[in-house]
């Protein structure tokens, strides 16, 4: 399934992209709709690990959906790759902020490492206010 020239990649030596062995995944969903997708993982890969790698697509294509939908990332119409990455900088902040409103809505918590002494400060703790209000009540007038 490998295509194009070999590639030195670290100290593996020649190696075709994105690797020797390809599976082929079938899903048959109860809607009776069939999903295919490719993998280059060990052939001795749990199920569990193998159905995560693939489902954790989905989480990105949705994320990225989003930020064209909602926030406008493929609004931008400047001229220098320095403009577009901080137009899509400042998309990516705002879905993050978006996302942790939403998540603080539904009243679950962030899951990854978490520290002890993780509190929010009291300037962002706006849940008396609807959401127009609570981002002008955050910004500060300019000197």
């Amino acid at each position: 399934m490998a295509c194009g020239p070999p590639q030195r990649i670290g100290n593996l030596g020649q190696q075709h992209l994105p690797g020797e062995e390809v599976w082929l995944v079938g899903e048959h969903r109860s809607t009776g709709e069939r999903k295919y997708d490719l993998s280059n993982l060990p052939a001795d890969t749990p199920l569990k690990k193998l159905a995560g790698a693939i489902k954790a697509r989905w989480v990105c294509e949705q994320a990225h959906q989003q930020l064209k939908e909602e926030l406008g990332l493929d609004h931008f119409e400047g001229r220098s790759w320095q403009g577009l990455h901080r137009h899509a900088l400042m998309t990516m902040i705002a879905f993050a902020f978006l996302q942790a409103r939403r998540l603080k809505a539904a009243g679950r918590k962030k899951q990854g490492p978490s520290c002890p002494a993780a509190t929010e400060p009291t300037s962002y703790q706006t849940d008396d206010l609807d959401p127009a209000q609570s981002a002008a009540a955050q910004l500060s007038p300019l000197p």
